[in-house]
């Protein structure tokens, strides 16, 4: 069996692990799973003011997270995101194609599974997005 490698991002990373007693990701072998990222700061608190920022700071979150257990965007196989909706029938129009504008900038051509769920609330007031994933470690050059 693979050893168990636990990581923390700097930063908000340390604060997770110390107040709310979590780590940011796990790796087995070549595999990878992190913790759900939002839009937060080093510090841990949200500051985008608007959804496209917010989206686009957990994506760069997840590309943190992921690097720390030598991982990538190109390595990524699948993802999770959940949202608090902003349309009463589905989680939004503009969350959809805001999460697909990332999409096309971090993936180049192999694209993973995502699944996309929509959420009353999440962690942190007012936050409106939160991406987790799962990574196969050298897979994005295959």
């Amino acid at each position: 069996m693979s050893n168990l490698e636990f990581f923390d991002t700097p930063g908000y990373g340390e604060i997770a692990r110390s107040r709310n007693l979590y780590r940011q990701a796990l790796r087995i072998g070549d595999r990878v799973e992190i913790s759900g990222q939002g839009g937060w700061g080093e510090d841990f608190t949200l500051s985008a003011t608007s959804l496209e920022d917010e989206i686009a700071k957990a994506c760069d979150n997840v590309e943190k997270t992921l690097a720390e257990a030598g991982a990538s965007w190109r390595d990524v196989v699948n993802v999770r995101s959940y949202h608090v909706p902003t349309a009463d029938d589905s989680i939004g129009g503009q969350h959809m194609s805001l999460m697909v504008d990332q999409f096309r900038k971090r993936f180049g051509e192999r694209l993973p599974l995502w699944t996309a769920v929509g959420v009353k609330a999440l962690a942190l007031p007012d936050q409106r997005v939160e991406i987790e994933v799962v990574a196969v470690v050298g897979s994005g050059s295959k």
